[in-house]
C-alpha cells in the first residue's frame, strides 16, 4: 500500500523540550528534524515532510500567531500531495489553538494536534506514542471530514469539545460534556461517535482585545469597569452554576452593554452549557433581557477564540448572538 503523506507543523511545548543543565527546568530545545530523528518510527508509518512554525512555549501561543499558523495549515492541506497534518504544540495552550483552527480551515482531510505532558529528558516521555497515534489517525479513512482532531494519551478528541483537565497527568484532556470521540490502541484506530456539530468562522484577522472575567462569591462591578473604560472590543464572563451572577458584577455587565461592547456568557463550572432557568436579582433571565450572549457547551477560553474570530470578522449583533446560541435559545 502506497505510503500517505503527512505534513508535521512543529511550534514548540514540552514535546520539543529538554532538561536545562542550568536551572534544572523544562526549557524548548529541539527542532522538528532532530525530534524525527528521536521518532524513527515515523517514517515507516508514512512519508513524513516538517515544517518548522517555531519553538514556542505553550503560555507564548497568541491569537496573532494562531492566525499565522491557520494560514499555514490551510495552504498546505488544500495540496494534493498532503494527505493530513500533524501540529505540535504546547499543552497550556492546545486546546485554544485547536479550537481556532477548528473553526477557520475547512477541509475533509484529517489534521490533529498534539502535544507532550513529559519532556525527551523524562523516561516516559510521550511524544513519540501521541506523534504515532496521529499518524495512525490520519491514515484512518473514518477521520475525514470530522473537524480538527486533538490526541494525547489514545485518546481522540474533537477540537471543539476537549479542554486540559490535570496539570501534569498525561491523561489531562478529556471532553467532559461528551466524551472522547474514539481512541488509538496498538496502531489501531476506533472510533464511537462523531462531533457534536461542526462550526466555522473563515476569516483573515483577529480581534484579540477580549477579556475573561471568571465570576466569585462577594465581586463587585469593578472589574466589569475597568474593562469597559479601558476600550476591551469584547467580554467574556464566566458565570456560576448554569448563568448567574451576584447583584454587583450584573450592574457591571449591565455598564458593559451600554457601551456596545458585546458580553459573552459561559459557566464556571468545568462542563455543562448556560441557560436563563432563574429569575432573582442578577440571574439568568436578566442577564438575558440585557442582551448577555450566552454559550453552547464552551468554556471561557474556547468563547474567547470564537468570539475574537467573530470580531475580526466583523460579526455583531443579531449574527454574533445566533453564532454562539444559534436559533434555538
Amino acid at each position: 500500500m502506497k505510503k500517505k503523506n503527512i505534513l508535521i507543523v512543529f511550534t514548540g511545548g514540552t514535546f520539543s523540550m529538554k532538561i536545562d543543565e542550568k536551572t534544572g527546568g523544562a526549557i524548548p530545545f529541539f527542532h522538528g528534524e532532530e525530534l524525527i530523528e528521536m521518532i524513527p518510527e515515523a517514517g515507516k508509518l508514512a512519508k513524513i515532510s516538517i515544517l518548522n512554525f517555531g519553538n514556542f512555549p505553550g503560555p507564548h501561543m497568541t491569537p496573532e500567531r494562531m492566525l499565522k499558523l491557520s494560514k499555514i495549515v490551510k495552504k498546505n492541506i488544500d495540496k494534493k500531495n498532503i494527505d493530513g497534518i500533524i501540529v505540535t504544540h504546547g499543552t497550556d495552550t492546545l486546546e485554544e489553538t485547536a479550537y481556532f483552527l477548528d473553526l477557520t480551515v475547512k477541509t475533509d482531510k484529517p489534521i490533529v494536534v498534539i502535544g507532550a505532558m513529559k519532556t525527551s529528558s523524562e523516561e516516559d516521555w510521550d511524544g513519540p506514542r501521541n506523534l504515532l497515534d496521529a499518524i495512525h489517525i490520519c491514515k484512518n479513512r473514518n477521520s475525514k471530514g470530522i473537524g480538527v482532531l486533538v490526541c494525547l494519551n489514545g485518546e481522540i478528541n474533537a477540537a471543539s469539545e476537549v479542554t486540559k483537565t490535570h496539570t501534569e497527568n498525561v491523561e489531562t484532556f478529556h471532553s467532559l460534556d461528551f466524551g472522547a470521540l474514539g481512541f488509538v490502541e496498538r496502531g489501531r484506530v476506533w472510533y464511537n461517535r462523531i462531533p457534536r456539530k461542526l462550526e466555522g468562522v473563515e476569516t483573515g484577522k483577529v480581534n484579540s482585545n477580549v477579556d475573561i472575567i471568571k465570576v466569585y462569591a462577594g465581586i463587585k462591578d469593578k472589574l466589569f469597569k475597568f474593562a469597559a473604560d479601558s476600550g476591551v472590543s469584547g467580554l467574556v464572563v464566566e458565570a456560576l452554576g448554569v448563568g448567574n451572577v451576584p447583584p454587583p458584577a450584573f450592574d457591571g455587565i449591565k455598564y458593559v452593554i451600554e457601551k456596545n461592547i458585546p458580553v459573552v456568557l459561559v459557566s464556571r463550572c468545568p462542563s455543562g452549557e448556560t441557560l436563563d432557568v432563574y429569575s432573582y436579582e442578577g440571574a439568568g433571565k436578566w442577564l438575558k433581557e440585557l442582551g448577555v450572549i450566552f454559550t453552547d457547551y464552551l468554556n471561557g477560553q474556547k468563547a474567547r477564540i470564537k468570539l475574537i474570530l467573530a470580531l475580526g470578522k466583523g460579526i455583531k449583533g443579531e449574527e454574533l448572538r445566533k453564532l454562539f446560541e444559534g436559533d434555538d435559545k
